[in-house]
């Protein structure tokens, strides 16, 4: 504990620390101080009038050392499951790539038909981030790597490929930007996208919507306060206001996670990692109602008025988050495996462990009803 005049001197130090910093608030006043003349009302739309589609692969880790198993599952927020399946960070990705075709190559998975798009043989031409596992020791953050590729491609091929009955928005979870794709993937990936939006609506006469939402953002995070300062957003109604680019490059350690188009058209590197704009959203009709951050598919977003006009309605009805798209909530509830469905999964892996032991399994008994955490008595 720290003493009193310990204390006093930490006081005194936190004073003068700020004082000298005020002027990066105030720098950070004057960047986004255009932001309140941009400021734009959302008009609601009747919510009949398009289908909310969200999707989420949920966070469905078992720790059981020494195994890891990530169950990957995405579903919508119908109850849709696109994808179910089990990988650890010793799965052999060689094999793993291979399950993703049948014995002719012909893809029976999203992923595959991904890869087949983007012309990526193996999962590690399509990722640096996942190399061959059986030629060197792996490491464990390319299970989520995987994850994010799988949701990707479920969103890719339900652009594409998927027979909606009305307009829709398709909201996902997370912004529509990633680091994950090798070269121009990324780009080719969004390309692929556009041509799927546009194919619908010239063939099926419907038309599809993307956003991406994020729990959080550095960008909002970084101005959040100063916006308070500024009173922006700062209305009895709900509203958005686009957020320009270098203010997006500012807030990020990679300036290329905030690289749109606008910046290569200029004569700047090219858009490998973007394919949404960013907009501050608030749903709620009172000042203090939480802003989000939400990516528009970039050639959508000169439709922001109308595609926050539909998001309003489902937004308003959010539970247990409120001003959260209910859409997106339902698709993280469907995904997530929790009480009875993880005890199954807890015990499907002491099964299969039970199998692997073979005549040593009496010894899994004993390990299930050891105290595995000591250390907690201290607080009963």
């Amino acid at each position: 504990m720290i003493d009193p005049e310990s204390l006093k001197t930490l006081s005194a130090e936190l004073r003068e620390r700020m004082a000298e910093d005020r002027k990066l608030l105030e720098e950070l006043r004057t960047e986004i101080r255009p932001l309140r003349a941009a400021t734009r009302r959302i008009q609601p739309r009747s919510a009949t009038a398009i289908s909310l589609v969200g999707t989420d692969g949920g966070n469905n880790r078992i720790e059981f050392d020494p195994f890891m198993a990530q169950v990957i599952r995405v579903v919508d927020s119908s109850a849709n499951e696109y994808c179910l399946e089990v990988v650890t960070p010793t799965t052999n990705t060689a094999k793993l790539g291979e399950r993703q075709f049948d014995a002719g190559g012909k893809p029976v998975t999203p992923l595959g038909e991904l890869m087949v798009y983007l012309g990526a043989a193996r999962l590690w031409d399509l990722t640096p981030m996942i190399q061959d596992t059986s030629k060197r020791p792996p490491k464990p953050s390319w299970v989520q790597v995987y994850r994010e590729l799988v949701e990707w491609a479920i969103l890719f091929k339900l652009v594409r490929t998927k027979d909606f009955g009305t307009d829709t928005l398709i909201v996902v979870d997370g912004f529509l930007r990633s680091k994950v794709f090798k070269g121009d993937l990324f780009a080719r990936l969004r390309q692929g996208l556009e041509e799927g939006i546009q194919r619908q609506e010239r063939e099926s006469r419907r038309r599809i919507f993307l956003a991406g939402m994020a729990k959080h953002s550095k960008v909002l995070q970084r101005y959040r306060l100063t916006m308070m300062l500024e009173g922006i957003m700062d209305h009895d109604y709900a509203c958005y206001v686009e957020i320009r680019r270098e203010l997006e490059e500012k807030a990020y350690v990679w300036s290329e996670y905030a690289r749109g188009d606008e910046r290569e058209q200029e004569g700047g590197e090219a858009n490998k990692f973007v394919a949404g704009k960013m907009f501050f959203v608030k749903f709620g009709s009172r000042r203090r109602d939480p802003i989000w951050a939400i990516d528009l598919f970039q050639t959508q977003a000169s439709k922001a008025q109308e595609i926050f006009g539909y998001l309003l309605a489902d937004a308003v009805d959010g539970f247990p988050v409120p001003f959260y798209p209910r859409c997106l909530q339902r698709a993280h509830e469907n995904a997530a495996l929790v009480d009875f469905d993880m005890d199954i999964l807890q015990q499907g892996i002491f099964s299969a462990i039970r199998e692997t032991l073979g005549d040593e399994a009496p010894v899994l008994d004993t390990f299930q009803l050891a105290n595995g955490d000591p250390s907690a008595r201290r607080y009963q």
